[in-house]
């Protein structure tokens, strides 16, 4: 009698044939682990089996871009599309880390159509070894605090950005820290500009020049964006004298030595016809914005609105993690400035400035002071609030 032939894949000869019949996960957890240098995302069943995973580094991405927010939307894209064809309707996620990709990676799943019933902080605080923390026991983070440049890119020779952050901190420094150096960032480091042109040929502010095609308040407001540096304080005189006909940009500026134009292609008008242009500019290093005053101009010395401010714009963000009293603090600083400045160089500008304004604080307050001896001496009205 002959024996039948075992079908292959049965489990009676210990092999497993093709499987044509994919296994469905209706439910699963998603594990998201975002650091500065990468951002991996697994996806495991219920019963912690992996399904499917991806990272940064295997979709492609090298370097610091294995960090950014981009990348860990494509890795979690890769990882998600495996699951949501075996059928996964809802899942719980875990994330893990204080990397740049966690808000990309959530929001990467909650468009796949999957639904979250969890989403849970799993980032590890360290207290005092392995043992729990006592109860009532307020816990302090012994690292020190640092800072460090994770974006930096330059748009544009007058478009600089740079993004920066700052941790550990306690619950609410990041904010105390965020908003000061906001503050001191827009309005108190020095900057360079044009704030004054003159020419003799120029009845008013609001007249035309034939020959010219721009107006002569056009002509003042190219002048107002052209972009200085400098590290001398006070004033400087600088002159332009160009023939046309042809184009006038900030090359033709004739300009001290100690004044750098940032970018040499700003157009400042256009001579449609061969006649002489003279103007002969006042450039000055100041702070914050100051406005032009009334002029009657009888001397044919036009003032310029005066932006000296170099930082563009300065935006801060605080990323918590943590629970209870072990709750600490990230601080992200987002930099744009006009070229004049980096934005490492302004963050350095910045924090000196602020350091200056608490100085007088550290030193012993003066007891000896009459003001009713010294008649010469400016009197002071002090406030109280009751």
């Amino acid at each position: 009698m002959t024996k039948p032939i075992p079908r292959i894949g049965s489990r009676r000869n210990g092999r497993i044939g093709s499987r044509k019949n994919v296994r469905r996960i209706p439910k699963g957890v998603i594990h998201v682990q975002a650091s500065f240098n990468n951002t991996i995302v697994t996806v495991t069943d219920v019963r912690g089996r992996v399904v499917s995973w991806s990272s940064a580094g295997t979709c492609g991405f090298k370097g610091t871009r294995r960090g950014t927010p981009f990348a860990a939307q494509t890795a979690t894209g890769n990882a998600i599309r495996t699951v949501v064809d075996q059928g996964m309707q809802r899942a719980e996620v875990m994330i893990k880390g204080p990397g740049l990709g966690r808000d990309a990676a959530l929001r990467t799943i909650r468009r796949s159509g999957i639904r979250l019933s969890l989403v849970r902080d799993i980032t590890p605080m360290p207290h005092n070894g392995c043992r729990p923390p006592k109860k009532g026991e307020v816990t302090v983070s012994t690292r020190k605090v640092q800072w460090k440049c994770v974006e930096s890119k330059v748009d544009s020779k007058r478009l600089y950005y740079g993004r920066f952050i700052l941790s550990p901190l306690m619950k609410g420094q990041a904010d105390t820290i965020g908003i000061a150096m906001r503050r001191v960032l827009l309005g108190e480091i020095d900057g360079t500009c044009i704030t004054r042109a003159k020419s003799e040929k120029i009845p008013h502010e609001y007249s035309t020049i034939v020959g010219i095609e721009e107006s002569v308040h056009e002509i003042l407001m190219n002048l107002k964006e052209i972009v200085l540096r400098s590290n001398l304080y006070g004033t400087r005189d600088a002159s332009i004298c160009v023939r046309g006909p042809g184009y006038v940009t900030a090359h033709d500026i004739i300009s001290p030595p100690s004044v750098e134009i940032i970018d040499t292609t700003q157009h400042i008008a256009n001579l449609t016809e061969p006649i002489d242009l003279c103007i002969r500019l006042q450039i000055e290093r100041n702070r914050g914005y100051r406005m032009k005053t009334p002029n009657n101009a009888q001397d044919g010395s036009y003032p310029i609105d005066a932006v000296f401010m170099p930082v563009r714009n300065a935006n801060h963000s605080i990323h918590s993690y943590g629970n209870g009293n072990e709750k600490q603090e990230i601080l992200f600083l987002e930099i744009w400035t006009n070229g004049s400045l980096t934005p490492k160089e302004a963050l350095r500008e910045a924090s000196r400035n602020l350091i200056d304004l608490f100085i007088p604080f550290l030193h012993a307050e003066e007891q000896d002071i009459n003001l009713e001896d010294n008649k010469t001496q400016d009197y002071f009205t002090f406030f109280y609030l009751s």
